[in-house]
């Protein structure tokens, strides 16, 4: 994931190339999304694609071998109806022209196995497919995973308990009853690298499968009412204890698990002694610029961090190798 930068003549600005899950090019529609009469004639156009899920499991053209670049795998509205598919798609918006939706065959096992056993496709894990598919559908996935999950998880009205229904393409749940609107959420999630120069500090959370030598920025849910700069203080003293100074922001990331944005930020730390949770910590320690060096080479014996596929490997990797500080 390379960068371009460029000055102003005071501030130096980066320009990064997005992570996994961003990058989606598809038009989400917002205009045309308004006519529930178009959305209707459109799902059932030629031109259409749909993305079937299942269970959250996301569709990919078979490779031809292990590594291989692959692809998301799309179906017609001719495929649905051969297939014997009635389901609620759910629009994604427009690509090169075309309608795009994402549509859930989970409760269409037959439908799931015939694709399988035809070759059509395969479904993986989200996260394993967006190792190996490209940038932009790596966006995708993370638009049609968490709108898909969204409306799995809230069918019936928060305020009455009136089952709602889908309106403006998915882009919204209405309740007939008592005619509140509800609309998907995204949770925003603050994920910092504090330094003090030659060190760095990271953690192990005890809310995750605790690895041997395996570290990570620390990170926590944003409150309401409350800054970036705010929560990343807030966070950092309540899990290690340590006062942060200038807060600098670096890149953001979706995460449709089930549906975050990952503000990454950096921070320059004003205490350096650790006074760690306990409760919501496995481990909290300063790591020397070599030993992060190291470990981004995986050539490191006392410290493992995450892949590429995380933001936290990226706001590790630009301290390490002084992009910033």
């Amino acid at each position: 994931m390379g960068e371009d930068s460029r000055s102003d003549g005071s501030m130096n600005q980066r320009i990064r190339a997005p992570h996994i899950f961003a990058a989606n090019p598809i038009d989400r529609g917002e205009r045309e999304r308004r006519d529930e009469d178009w959305i209707k004639r459109v799902a059932t156009d030629p031109t259409t694609r749909l993305l079937p899920m299942s269970d959250l499991n996301v569709p990919v053209v078979p490779g031809t071998g292990p590594g291989d670049v692959q692809e998301l795998a799309w179906l017609s509205p001719d495929d649905l109806i051969r297939l014997d598919v009635e389901t609620e798609p759910v629009f994604l918006g427009l690509l090169d022209g075309a309608a795009h939706f994402v549509i859930d065959l989970s409760d269409s096992r037959r439908a799931v196995d015939e694709l399988q056993d035809r070759g059509v496709l395969t479904f993986e894990d989200a996260r394993a497919a967006a190792e190996y598919v490209s940038g932009p559908e790596s966006g995708i996935i993370a638009q049609a995973r968490a709108q898909l999950n969204w409306h799995n998880r809230h069918g019936f009205c928060s305020v009455c308990g009136h089952p709602s229904y889908m309106a403006r393409g998915g882009q919204v749940r209405r309740c007939p009853e008592c005619n509140t609107e509800h609309y998907p959420r995204t949770d925003p999630v603050v994920i910092t690298v504090v330094h003090d120069g030659e060190r760095c500090l990271l953690g192990q959370s005890r809310g995750r499968l605790v690895q041997m030598r395996r570290y990570s920025a620390l990170a926590g849910f944003m409150d309401q009412g409350e800054s970036i700069e705010e929560a990343v203080a807030r966070e950092i003293m309540e899990e290690a204890g340590i006062q942060v100074g200038t807060v600098t922001y670096h890149s953001s990331q979706p995460w449709p698990f089930p549906s975050s944005l990952m503000i990454g930020c950096h921070a320059t730390a004003a205490t350096t002694d650790i006074a760690m949770d306990n409760e919501e910590m496995a481990d909290v320690r300063w790591f020397d610029r070599e030993e992060v060096l190291l470990a981004l080479d995986e050539r490191s014996d006392a410290l493992a961090i995450p892949g590429p596929l995380a933001i936290a490997y990226h706001l590790i990797r630009a301290w390490a190798v002084g992009e910033i500080g």
